[in-house]
């Protein structure tokens, strides 16, 4: 029985992945056709393959919609492989970088970068980012070790929910008390809007390090789901598999906050929904997570942008609708085991 439920897991993954990779390209496609100037897909076909400079379209599409879209693919993949990395090595449900304070580490940073540093490049910023959210989490689990009885997932939940409002309004007292207000407001409501190429390019090698690092330990993280005793009875060298399964999720989470701010929730769901599809294999939940987040986050940029047409709605609150209601339904059912 074991056998025939492993392989039925591994058909439904390699379904995911390749339905989810085309349906991430049908919306990709979508996204870069869809705007305030109505462009069909024949021409943003036409625009990649022959691209014409002189024609308007193509200019719109090359310069403005296409880094959009493939930021939003690679935010929504980072910060859903973060927070199954997350979930995977604590064996914490609620894991994710914006409920344990990395992605609140990482503006805040950038809040200080924007106040003290002029004149930031894009690998300023996410530099910045990295050091943010190696903070933020370095907080969260310091204060969540203090606890009596040990981590349970609420208490670490709880732990980075305080970092994470303490963070937010030293930042939000940054901005103000150095008039960076405006600048940071982009980071908060969390979104790939205006994103360019230079924005863009900086981060894919990034994100590619991360992904690779991820898979690269995919199979230790299975392990290591089971316990660290269960782990290291099995051979594994667990000090060496959570550096880097940190270094991934400190790539992959800087890399996405520099360039779109605070997304919250996509590293929450995500891996949940996919965990519950495919099982526990990680080999398996990694790749899938990535396809099933960027999905996620370009099908919510559109949304953001039908909500209240033309005005644009943050692709984080969108994302929030969704995630808020799991995170509720999640902490309630682990509460129960406080």
């Amino acid at each position: 029985m074991k056998e025939k439920s492993f392989s039925k897991k591994t058909i439904i993954a390699l379904i995911i992945l390749i339905l989810g990779s085309s349906f991430l390209i049908l919306s990709m496609a979508f996204s870069i056709a869809f705007g305030a100037a109505n462009i069909d897909l024949a021409t943003v076909w036409q625009s990649v393959t022959s691209f014409d400079a002189g024609r308007t379209e193509h200019q719109i599409i090359h310069r403005l919609r296409m880094p959009r879209a493939v930021a939003a693919a690679l935010v929504g993949a980072g910060l859903a492989v973060s927070g199954a990395i997350m979930q995977g090595m604590t064996r914490n449900p609620l894991a994710s970088p914006s409920i344990m304070g990395v992605t609140a580490g990482a503006t805040f940073m950038i809040a200080l970068a924007l106040a003290f540093v002029t004149s930031l490049s894009s690998l300023g910023l996410m530099l910045a980012a990295f050091i943010g959210a190696g903070v933020g989490a370095g907080l969260v689990f310091g204060i969540g070790s203090l606890s009596r009885n040990g981590l349970t997932p609420v208490k670490l939940a709880l732990a980075g929910s305080a970092i994470t409002a303490l963070l937010s309004s030293i930042s939000s007292a940054i901005a103000i008390q150095f008039d960076v207000a405006k600048d940071l407001s982009f980071w908060y409501a969390g979104g790939v809007a205006g994103i360019q190429w230079a924005n863009v390019t900086p981060i894919i090698p990034v994100v590619l390090i991360g992904l690779i690092i991820a898979f690269m330990i995919s199979s230790s993280i299975t392990v290591m789901s089971l316990g660290d005793d269960v782990a290291t009875g099995l051979g594994q060298r667990t000090g060496l598999v959570k550096i880097l399964g940190i270094l991934a999720v400190l790539l992959l989470t800087g890399a996405a906050v520099s360039i779109s701010g605070t997304i919250g929730f996509v590293g929450l769901v995500i891996p949940h929904i996919t965990r519950f599809l495919v099982g526990t294999d990680y080999r398996w939940i990694l790749p899938c997570s990535a396809v099933l987040g960027g999905l996620l986050l370009v099908l919510a940029d559109i949304a953001g942008r039908m909500v209240n047409p033309p005005f644009e709605t943050p692709v984080g609150a969108i994302t929030a609708l969704i995630g808020v209601p799991f995170f509720l339904y999640l902490a309630r059912r682990e509460g129960r085991g406080l």
